[in-house]
C-alpha cells in the first residue's frame, strides 16, 4: 500500500474501505464521475485529505478521500475515455480504419450495449466535429449492420447491443419487421427486405407469413392510415413479383381496390406516398377505373404536385392517349386554369428540349400569360410550390423558346401583363423583360418609354401616360389585385365546376360563367393598360402663374357675374359636388395654359359661355 495510505489509515483518518479504493485512484488515473463526466486524477493532498481532480469542465476541483473513494470510478488504461484522453488523433485514426473493431471495444466495455446518445458523446468533439462524426457514424453503421453482430436501432436514445452471433441482412430485417408495431416501421423492414430478397434462401417459408401479417396490417389499419396501407400493398405486390413461390392472400387488398374507393381523395392520397410507389399506384387505375381511368389521370394533372403530374402524363403516353393530353393542357392554357405544377412539367428544359415532343406545339407566348395568372393565384397560399418561379427565373432559354415564331402584338401584351404582375419581384422583372427584348428588340420602347420602331419599320408614339393621383391610383391597383386574387380564380373553378355537369351545348351556368370570364379579362386588360401608363403626383408646387394640373381656378361669368371654382386633379379624380373635375375633361383643357384676366370659352348645356380667370392658386386638399 501507499506509505501514505498506509499512515492515514493508522492514524484513523480514513477507513480501510477508503484506503483500498484510494489505492485504484493513484496519481494519473483516469475516472469518471457521474456527475462531472471524465477527468484525471492530478494529486492526493494528506495535508486537507483531499484527493484533486482534473475534469475535462471542472478542472482542479478537490474530493475528500471518502467522497472520492465513493464516488469516483477508476478506468482501466485501454478504456476508450482514457485512450482519448491520452491520444485522440491515434482513435481517430483507428476509428476511421475500423469502425467495426472500435465500436465492439466500447460495447465490451458498457456490458455489450450503449445508446446512440452516449456513443456520440464519447466522439464529440473529443475525437470528431459534429459533421465529421454524422458522416463517419452513416459509414459506420453500414459496416456494422453487414458484419451481422450489432443491433442498430431507429432512435438515438436506444441502445446499440452486440450480439454474439452474427446475424444475416435478411434475418435482420426480417425480425424488424415481425416486431414492428408502427405501419411505417414495417414499411421501413419491407423495404429492406426487398433490398436483401437474393439473400433469403427458403421465400415460400420466410417471406409468405410476412406477406399475410402485412395483408392483415393493411386492413386494420386502412381507414385511418390510408396512404400507408396503399404503400403496403404496393410493396406485397413488389414481393410477389420478385419472390420464389409467393403469392397474396385470397381476398387480400389490392392498389386498384384501395383507389376505388378513396376515389375522392385520390391526388391527396397519391401526393403522400413515396415517390418510388407513384408509378405502381397509378399503374393501377385502369383497373380501378376502367374506360374512366384517363380522366382520373387528367384529374391528377390538374391538381397534383410535378411529381404526379409527370407521372400521370407518362402513364396517358405510355397507353396511347398523348392526343387527350395535349387538348387537355391546350384547353387549360387558353383558359388559364391550367396549374403551376403541370406548367412546371410542360415547360422543363428536358421536355422541351425533346424534338419528338408531342406539346411542343403548346409552347407559345399564351403560356407566358397562363403562367402569371396560375402564379399570382398561388401567390397566397403559404404551402406553394416555387418550383414554377423558380424555372421562370432560372431557365435563360424559357422566355426565347416561348416568343419563337410569336407576332409582335402577342409578345407586348405578354410584356404588358408582366410589367403588372405582383408575382416577382422588380430585379427578376427586369432581368425577364430582357430576355423578351433580346428576341424583340422593338419592344424596347416598352421598357423605357421612349420612342420605338413599329413591326413595319415607322416610327409610332408611346401610348400618353396619364397623371393621376395616388389615392386613385392605388384604388386601380387594388381593385386590380381584386380581380387577379379573388375574381378571376373564383371565376376559373365555376366554369370547371359548371364543366363537370356535362352537356356544355345547353348548360346555362357554363355559359354564364364563360361570359363572366370574358367581362374580366377584358377588365383585366383596361386596368393593365391604366396602371401601365399611370404617373402618380401628390399635385406639389404646381406652376400657379397660369392654370395648370393641381391649381384650384375661380371664374366669373362675364353674363351672370356668378363665380365658379374648378380643382383640376388627375385622369380619374372627380367629384363634381366639391368642384373637382380631371385634367382631361372639356372644362380643364380650356382653362390649362391660361392666365388670371384671360377669357375663356367654356361649354354648357345652353352652348358656350364666356368666363374671366380671376384667381389661380394651389390646390389644398384640405
Amino acid at each position: 500500500m501507499n506509505p501514505e495510505i498506509q499512515k492515514a489509515l493508522e492514524a484513523g483518518k480514513i477507513s480501510e474501505a477508503t484506503a483500498a479504493a484510494l489505492e485504484n485512484l493513484s496519481e494519473g488515473t483516469c475516472i469518471v464521475h457521474k456527475s462531472w463526466g471524465f477527468g484525471k486524477i492530478a494529486k492526493h493532498d494528506f495535508d486537507f485529505n483531499q484527493v484533486v481532480i482534473n475534469f475535462t469542465a471542472k478542472p482542479g476541483h478537490a474530493m475528500q478521500f471518502q467522497y472520492a473513494a465513493e464516488s469516483l470510478k477508476p478506468l482501466a488504461p485501454d478504456h476508450i475515455l482514457a485512450r482519448i484522453a491520452e491520444n485522440a488523433g491515434k482513435v481517430h485514426t483507428e476509428a476511421t480504419q475500423d469502425p467495426v473493431k472500435i465500436t465492439a471495444g466500447i460495447l465490451a466495455q458498457n456490458h455489450n450495449r450503449i445508446s446512440q446518445d452516449e456513443f456520440t458523446k464519447l466522439f464529440v468533439p473529443a475525437v470528431f466535429k459534429e459533421e465529421e462524426f454524422k458522416k463517419w457514424w452513416d459509414d459506420a453503421k453500414k459496416r456494422l449492420k453487414k458484419d451481422g453482430h450489432f443491433s442498430i436501432p431507429t432512435k438515438k436514445s436506444e441502445p446499440i447491443v452486440y450480439r454474439s452471433e452474427a446475424v444475416s441482412h435478411s434475418e435482420q430485417h426480417l425480425s424488424a419487421f415481425q416486431q414492428a408495431r408502427q405501419v411505417k416501421d414495417q414499411i421501413s423492414a419491407l423495404e429492406k427486405i426487398l433490398r436483401s430478397i437474393a439473400e433469403i434462401t427458403d421465400h415460400a417459408a420466410q417471406i409468405q407469413p410476412v406477406i399475410s401479417d402485412l395483408e392483415d396490417s393493411a386492413r386494420r389499419n386502412l381507414k385511418l392510415r390510408t396512404a400507408e396501407c396503399l404503400t403496403l400493398i404496393s410493396l406485397r405486390d413488389e414481393l410477389v413479383e420478385r419472390g420464389d413461390k409467393l403469392q397474396a392472400g385470397t381476398d387480400a387488398l389490392t392498389l386498384a381496390a384501395i383507389l376505388l374507393e378513396e376515389q375522392r381523395n385520390l391526388t391527396t392520397l397519391l401526393e403522400e406516398i413515396p415517390a418510388a410507389k407513384v408509378k405502381r399506384a397509378l399503374n393501377a387505375l385502369q383497373e380501378a377505373f376502367g374506360e374512366e381511368w384517363s380522366a382520373k389521370a387528367l384529374s391528377l394533372i390538374e391538381r397534383g404536385s410535378t411529381r404526379l403530374v409527370s407521372e400521370a402524363a407518362r402513364l396517358l403516353q405510355d397507353n396511347d392517349r398523348t392526343d387527350e393530353l395535349r387538348t387537355a393542357l391546350d384547353r387549360a392554357i387558353r383558359n388559364h386554369s391550367i396549374s403551376s405544377a403541370a406548367l412546371t412539367w410542360l415547360c422543363d428544359k428536358k421536355e422541351r428540349a425533346r424534338k419528338d415532343s408531342p406539346f411542343r406545339g403548346l409552347l407559345h407566348p399564351r403560356v407566358m400569360s397562363a403562367m402569371l395568372s396560375a402564379l399570382e393565384r398561388d401567390q397566397f397560399n403559404e404551402n406553394r410550390d416555387r418550383k414554377l418561379h423558380d424555372l421562370i427565373i432560372n431557365d435563360m432559354e424559357l422566355m426565347p423558346d416561348l416568343l419563337s415564331g410569336a407576332e409582335l402584338e402577342e409578345v407586348r401584351e405578354a410584356m404588358r401583363k408582366l410589367l403588372l404582375t405582383p408575382v416577382f419581384e422588380d430585379l427578376n422583372k427586369r432581368s425577364l423583360l430582357g430576355r423578351f427584348v433580346r428576341v424583340f428588340p422593338e419592344l424596347e420602347a416598352l421598357i423605357s418609354g421612349e420612342r420605338s420602331e413599329s413591326s413595319s419599320g415607322e416610327r409610332e408614339e408611346k401610348q400618353e401616360g396619364l397623371i393621376v393621383s395616388w389615392e386613385s391610383l392605388q384604388k386601380r391597383q387594388e381593385e386590380y389585385e381584386d380581380l387577379i386574387n379573388k375574381k378571376i380564380p373564383e371565376n376559373s373553378r365555376d366554369i370547371n365546376e359548371a364543366a363537370s355537369h356535362g352537356d356544355l351545348k345547353e348548360n346555362a351556368e357554363f355559359k354564364a360563367a364563360k361570359e363572366m370570364q370574358r367581362m374580366l379579362g377584358r377588365r383585366r386588360s383596361d386596368l393593365e393598360r391604366e396602371i401601365m401608363i399611370a404617373r402618380g403626383t401628390d399635385f406639389a408646387n404646381p406652376d400657379t402663374a397660369q392654370v395648370s394640373i393641381g391649381t384650384s381656378v375661380i371664374v366669373k361669368d362675364a353674363a351672370s357675374g356668378q363665380t365658379e371654382t374648378f380643382h383640376i386633379l388627375g385622369a380619374w379624380d372627380s367629384a363634381l359636388e366639391k368642384g373637382i373635375i380631371s385634367y382631361k375633361t372639356a372644362v380643364a383643357q380650356a382653362l390649362i395654359g391660361q392666365k388670371i384676366g384671360a377669357t375663356v370659352s367654356l361649354a354648357s348645356e345652353s352652348g358656350d359661355r364666356p368666363v374671366e380667370i380671376t384667381s389661380i392658386t394651389a390646390w389644398n386638399k384640405n
